[in-house]
């Protein structure tokens, strides 16, 4: 078992790269996209299913963790893979979108960021060098740098002030990380959709020295055309002997546009919370088992799919509870989406692997423009 973090590029096909993370926990296949376990769980899921669909990492969230039930409480319970049952890495962001997107009454300086709960009021202070201790607390295999992410649209002079705060965060988050065999910190490049801005943000996280760096700021609301094009460059501009993580994305469509890009890690809530809303991702693109259409249909959800719900159940069944709201429905469509996900990205491997990753992207478009199955 290795007792550092190494990434290695075994394979490419155009821009789109296939390789392997080792950690101390285990290995990381990439391309690979990161169930979110926001609070210490992947919301409908045990542990063990999760793995089953896949996946190789989790992500885990900084701000929610803090503020329940704690940093501290979790490190005396054994740190949060012991504390959530999950023995492979874990990766954990920084806080610092949270803040931004949830926190009340924040407030921002040089220092770092004080801000209001959204869950009972309480204030509290998240810098670098909180950010950093708190991942350590939780026992984290991939901890990010502390930044601050501006929402999109924003004027170039907010996207370049923030991008160089967000690089001097970087730098403290680097002296406050330490020396940690076997751990891995990530830079993360901001400056919107900016070129030259992405440009002198990744010279600087270049400068500092990271092992593995993140693509930030995107999926904020600027459309997958301009994050696209913004993709286009971004990652070139990144380390290539270093993997490139793009944060918070996306919709299948999205994943394989990135990967096709040059991109090798994704994380996203959508497959479970579609999964919790009656949504599920299909080769045929996406299923609203919410619809009447359903309610008498004995097919499964995708007859091609071998996760339980599509294994075991009918269309007709999951119809039904997620009408009544039994939690079944969501556990089984936020498997199904999962196991959906995990697909992909295993397709994606395949098809770099032996050189032929356009055509398998071709065929990916192709199903997904069918449609789903005609109703009965």
């Amino acid at each position: 078992m290795t007792t550092r973090f190494a990434f290695e590029k075994l394979g490419q096909d155009g821009k789109a790269r296939l390789g392997r993370i080792s950690t101390p926990r285990g290995e990381i296949r990439t391309p690979a996209f990161m169930p979110v376990g926001t609070a210490a769980t992947v919301k409908a899921m045990m542990p063990e299913s999760v793995a089953d669909t896949g996946a190789d990492i989790l992500l885990g969230n900084t701000y929610h963790l803090m503020l329940r039930p704690t940093a501290e409480r979790i490190d005396r319970l054994g740190g949060l893979h012991k504390f959530m049952n999950w023995s492979k890495p874990i990766l954990t962001d920084s806080g610092g979108f949270q803040v931004m997107s949830l926190a009340s009454l924040r407030k921002l300086t040089e220092d770092g960021v004080t801000f209001k709960s959204h869950i009972d009021g309480s204030k509290h202070m998240l810098s670098p060098e909180r950010s950093m201790e708190i991942q350590r607390l939780l026992g984290s295999d991939i901890v990010m740098c502390f930044d601050e992410c501006p929402a999109l649209p924003a004027d170039r002079k907010r996207i370049e002030e923030s991008m160089r705060l967000s690089m001097r965060w970087a730098a403290r988050s680097r002296e406050a990380f330490g020396d940690r065999p076997g751990y891995a910190l990530f830079g993360i490049q901001q400056g919107g959709l900016e070129e030259d801005l992405r440009g002198e943000s990744a010279r600087a996280l270049r400068d500092i020295g990271f092992e593995g760096y993140a693509i930030g700021g995107l999926a904020v609301g600027e459309g997958q055309e301009a994050m696209f094009a913004c993709l286009d460059y971004a990652p070139d501009q990144l380390p290539e002997d270093r993997p490139r993580y793009l944060m918070g994305v996306g919709k299948p469509d999205d994943i394989v546009g990135a990967v096709k890009r040059g991109v090798d890690m994704m994380d996203c809530v959508l497959p479970s919370r579609s999964g919790r809303t009656g949504q599920a991702f299909t080769r045929h693109g996406v299923v609203n088992i919410k619809n009447a259409r359903h309610a008498d249909d004995p097919r499964p959800l995708d007859e091609n799919c071998s996760c339980p719900a599509c294994r075991n159940y009918s269309r007709a069944y999951l119809h039904h509870v997620f009408r009544a709201q039994e939690m079944i429905s969501g556990m089984l469509l936020t498997w199904h989406n999962l196991h959906y996900y995990q697909e992909i990205m295993q397709g994606m491997r395949d098809a770099i692997a032996s050189g032929t990753f356009a055509d398998w992207e071709a065929r990916f478009h192709a199903d997904r423009a069918e449609g789903d199955i005609p109703p009965l």
